[in-house]
């Protein structure tokens, strides 16, 4: 924070997040440390490079204002992403009740006794996306302890593990599988053997049935053919 008679500035450099094609913006905050109208103007070596908002300004006794400031885009980086732009903010007392339109350029000219309060402030390029932290190595420089032969060799153990037990578990499904499929098959062949079976017990029944019909048809025509024999032989007498 830079400290005047007038007004506390922060921050005092101005950090722009630089990144290729892309507006990058920053803000700064102006404290009035004093009970009078402080009037305040914004300059910068490169006024195409940079928009100030707003670049002049009232700040009223014991408050804070905020200005901000954008870099337009940029199609190259500097030279080692340093930056030679730099900012000027002037600060000066103005009458009671002063507003942002009556603020003039004269105000702020160092004429006679009139003090003007001056603060420059330098640009600092941040990159967008920073490179991740490479770690630190140790004082006496050696490199991170590699893991132990035994190490290893536990590790190399559990790999071997893990991989028998994934070969095992589909030899088990597939038993499984088989024991499966053969009882399903014996079960099948038994069921076909009670159809045969029950088959052959029909075709028994069925020829039992024929040849006691058959007699029975016998015995009737034997006993029609000698009733009418009967009755021929007591017509003819």
């Amino acid at each position: 924070m830079s400290t005047g008679d007038l007004l506390n500035i922060h921050p005092v450099e101005l950090k722009f997040p630089f990144e290729l094609r892309k507006q990058s913006s920053c803000s700064m905050q102006l404290t009035n440390k004093s009970d009078k109208y402080v009037a305040f103007k914004v300059k910068t070596t490169n006024p195409k490079k940079y928009c100030v908002r707003p670049n002049t300004g009232i700040v009223m006794p014991g408050s804070t204002r905020s200005v901000t400031v954008t870099m337009q885009a940029q199609k190259e980086a500097p030279p080692d992403m340093q930056s030679k732009d730099k900012f000027l903010l002037q600060s000066v007392v103005a009458p009671d009740g002063t507003t942002t339109k009556e603020i003039t350029s004269e105000m702020f000219n160092k004429e006679g006794d009139k003090a003007v309060e001056e603060f420059k402030l330098r640009v600092v390029y941040i990159p967008a996306n920073p490179p991740s932290p490479v770690p630190e190595e140790s004082d006496e420089g050696s490199s991170p302890p590699r893991p132990s032969v035994l190490e290893n060799g536990n590790q190399d153990s559990s790999l071997l593990d893990a991989v028998s037990r994934t070969l095992e578990e589909p030899k088990e499904k597939s038993f499984e599988t088989w024991s499966l499929i053969s009882r399903l098959t014996e079960e099948k062949t038994s069921a076909l053997q009670q159809n045969l079976k029950l088959q052959h017990e029909l075709e028994l029944m069925r020829k039992q049935i024929s040849k006691k019909h058959a007699g029975g048809v016998s015995l009737l025509v034997v006993f029609l053919v000698g009733l009418f024999g009967i009755l021929v032989g007591y017509i003819f007498k």
